[in-house]
């Protein structure tokens, strides 16, 4: 028989994935478990393992294609009788779709969810099975994701009068497109009507078009991790009111403390550089002013305090920019708040993030002095309160005891949405960090 693998939804919400890579071809051999392709979501790549063994029959989309969540993306053929209909047969038999779901561990997030509601929907009209589509329709609600009837709002389609090409009842956006494009021929005719007196005025306009030059340009699309960046940038932009304030500090001790945590057999095979313990005092400023760890609930009107520190690291990646965080680092020590670090920048290079290790963030560090750059204005990561940008140390003249010498010194920028933080609270912060850096023994004695 012929079993069918849809794209499974691979984090919280998303409800598309772009095919990357395939790791089999028709005809392999594949067995429960094994990773057949990698996919890029909104949020990360991830690979994807085939829930059961088999021979690969078909890979349904090519290497670049954008799938909906749901959609098959791969068929098996597998072991036991050759059903007719592949995507029907689990309708016609009831008992035995109801019972897999429950008698599997689903290998991702939502995929024993897709499958199930497909079944439901097959019993609940056999007349689908039948090839009446049209019928069904005009009965029920149709079915489509969100972006589906967005597009279709867009494009004034009528769902109720698309006839889904999918066995499972789904209109997708191809069914939406076949739709507009049933009606095209009738319209041309009102387009075919120009005034002759302005065709040599409109006969020049598209050729600013035609003119594009590939050898001087190149066009990237944007979606995945850069299309979600740029989304989530402006709304955060435009909906948090951003406040950024700056401070200078000398942080020569702390370059010495790094040096000996360094040579510290408890610290022996561990990620240590001064991030490590700008961490460890953004922690302690937070933990003096726990108000600044808060979130906006607009729907209910509400300011959310947060009793843990999911801190965030941006991280660029040839994907671009991801904001993994450290769960809990509020309770972590040295040592283990190293080893997070030290965890989730090698995981990131790799480009292995996962969507889970990039949700739930409250606080969010960004490392522009690694660019060679003194700082900068942030913009905060979506739902967080605050986001703090270190710039580059430098060796540099300042005063220290009265006399002029070359200290390392470095500029934090700290971004907060003033309707969370006041001037106060956040400057509170910010010097807070500040001193734990001029004198890191506070980080014994503070936290």
């Amino acid at each position: 028989m012929v079993r069918e693998f849809k794209m499974p939804d691979v984090g919280e919400g998303l409800t598309e994935a772009e095919i990357l890579k395939w790791y089999v071809q028709p005809g392999d051999t594949v067995t429960d478990g094994q990773v057949v392709c990698e996919v890029e979501t909104a949020k990360a790549a991830v690979e994807l393992p085939i829930p059961f063994d088999g021979i690969v029959g078909e890979l349904k989309f090519p290497e670049g294609t954008t799938v909906d969540v749901g959609q098959v993306i791969i068929s098996v053929e597998t072991g036991g009788e050759t059903g007719g209909d592949a995507p029907a047969q689990p309708a016609a038999e009831e008992p035995a779709a109801a019972e897999e779901p429950s008698g599997r561990q689903p290998v991702l997030v939502g995929y024993g969810v897709a499958e199930s509601s497909t079944k439901r929907r097959a019993r609940k009209d056999p007349a689908a099975a039948n090839g009446t589509a049209a019928a069904v329709l005009t009965e029920q609600r149709p079915l489509a994701k969100p972006p589906v009837r967005k597009l279709a709002k867009d494009l004034g389609v009528d769902l109720a009068t698309v006839i889904p090409a999918g066995a499972d009842g789904i209109i997708t956006r191809e069914d939406v497109h076949a739709a507009v494009a049933a009606v095209a021929p009738a319209e041309p005719e009102v387009e075919e009507i120009p005034v002759p007196a302005q065709a040599p005025a409109t006969a020049p306009a598209p050729a600013p078009a035609a003119a594009y030059d590939t050898a001087r340009e190149t066009r990237i699309p944007v979606k995945g991790v850069r299309k979600a960046t740029a989304q989530a940038m402006v709304a955060s932009k435009f909906t948090a009111p951003h406040v950024t304030e700056f401070v200078t500090v000398d942080v020569t001790r702390t370059m010495k403390l790094v040096e000996e945590l360094k040579a510290d057999k408890d610290m022996a095979g561990l990620r240590v550089n001064p991030l490590l313990l700008i961490s460890k005092a953004l922690l302690v400023a937070i933990r003096r002013n726990p108000e600044v760890n808060s979130s906006w609930d607009e729907a209910n009107q509400e300011i959310v305090q947060k009793h843990y520190v999911n801190l965030g690291i941006a991280a660029a990646t040839p994907r671009g920019l991801i904001v993994p965080n450290i769960k809990d680092a509020q309770a972590k020590t040295l040592p283990e708040l190293a080893s997070a670090l030290g965890e989730l920048v090698a995981t990131a290079r790799e480009g292995k993030t996962s969507p889970g290790a990039m949700q739930g963030g409250t606080v969010t560090i960004t490392n522009v002095g690694v660019f060679g750059i003194d700082t900068g204005t942030p913009i905060l990561n979506p739902g967080e309160s605050a986001i703090l940008a270190v710039g580059a140390i430098k060796l540099q003249p300042w005063v220290h005891k009265g006399k002029i010498k070359p200290r390392h010194v470095m500029t934090l920028a700290l971004s907060f949405d003033h309707r969370l933080v006041d001037g106060e609270l956040g400057s509170k912060v910010l010097a807070d960090v500040a001193a734990v850096l001029e004198r890191p023994k506070r980080l014994l004695t503070w936290s």
